[in-house]
């Protein structure tokens, strides 16, 4: 694919072009399921960059939505399920494992990969953006790692950079699954830039023929993120999540809850809430892979989440925690600890 032609070339659900300044746009397009990675578009989006790492007339690389409402809801937890279900580990596997392949890729990628994220991001969403060298996001975002409360846990690379962020912030949204704004993900360090969605069109018109240097561009379009909703918790979220193990996180909730003062506790008894509803086998996976991951690389990481992923795609939790939230959709799974 030549740099020069401005064509548009489809591969089901991704779309790709190259704009004549040598930008690479990638173009997520199944807006019914809102960008929900299944296994063609991962092996598309790998091919795509695969492709334009070695084509010298592509310089940069841009990724974004044609949705209105979603940059990537996630992965094919669905499909991922089913299989689990008839044991076929040979699919579950070849999922994640291109799945976390396309990240790797992304976080070792040669050339600028910005991702746009306006809408929802969750789970596998993130995997293909914050990985790369820049993240934008707008007023409209909302992120996740939303695992534990389907019986999973926060993979895509999530175990090398959860941990890493400050604050105990990390293991707050992995273990809580808690949605979060665009400026709270400036805030905690998982986005780069925050853009108002009214200059999205033309950050991107600019970015498209930025050609090789986006950072001048990112740097003109992005503006200081408001406070966020974390902002007024984040001493809260340091001392309760910083907890050496689930019981003294608990513990600690429960104190900061009984507390009667003001925001910080009313904060303190909706997310043991929410812990209190997860899959209690998730947390411990969680607060496992996550303290693993402190310390590692991230191809570590991912290694170790491929085989977690293919041994809880097994288990029954996950099984019902999908039901709970994406077949029956009643939002009340019967986990198996509690039966």
């Amino acid at each position: 694919m030549g740099s020069g032609t401005g064509r548009t070339e489809a591969s089901g659900t991704v779309r790709r072009r190259v704009t004549p300044e040598g930008v690479g746009v990638v173009e997520l397009d199944r807006p019914g399921a809102l960008n929900a990675l299944d296994l063609e578009m991962v092996r598309a989006l790998g091919a795509t960059l695969h492709a334009w790492r070695e084509d010298s007339e592509v310089r940069s690389v841009l990724v974004r939505s044609t949705s209105p409402k979603a940059f990537c809801a996630g992965g094919d937890i669905l499909a991922m399920r089913a299989a689990g279900m008839r044991g076929d580990d040979a699919a579950v596997r070849a999922y994640f494992g291109t799945e976390y392949a396309l990240n790797a890729a992304i976080a070792g990628y040669p050339k600028p990969y910005t991702a746009l994220v306006d809408g929802y991001a969750m789970g596998g969403g993130l995997g293909i953006s914050v990985h790369g060298s820049a993240m934008v996001v707008t007023e409209r975002a909302v992120l996740a790692m939303p695992e534990t409360a389907i019986g999973f846990f926060p993979d895509i690379g999530a175990s090398h950079f959860l941990p890493r962020l400050p604050g105990a912030a990390g293991w707050y949204l992995g273990l809580a699954g808690t949605r979060i704004s665009g400026p709270a993900a400036v805030e905690c360090g998982l986005a780069t830039h925050y853009v108002p969605a009214a200059e999205l069109p033309a950050l991107e018109e600019a970015l498209a023929g930025a050609g090789g240097e986006p950072d001048a561009v990112l740097a003109r379009y992005a503006v200081d993120a408001p406070p966020s909703e974390l902002a007024a918790h984040r001493a809260v979220i340091e001392r309760c999540f910083s907890a050496p193990d689930l019981a003294e996180l608990r513990g600690r909730l429960a104190a900061e809850r009984d507390t009667g003062d003001g925001a910080d506790s009313v904060w303190a008894g909706d997310t043991l809430d929410v812990l209190d509803r997860a899959s209690p086998m998730s947390l411990e996976v969680t607060f496992e892979v996550l303290r693993a991951g402190a310390g590692a690389s991230l191809a570590d990481c991912l290694a170790r989440e491929l085989e977690l992923s293919c041994s809880t795609a097994r288990e029954p939790d996950f099984h019902e925690g999908v039901r709970a939230a994406l077949v029956d959709k009643d939002r009340n799974p019967v986990w198996a600890a509690r039966v």
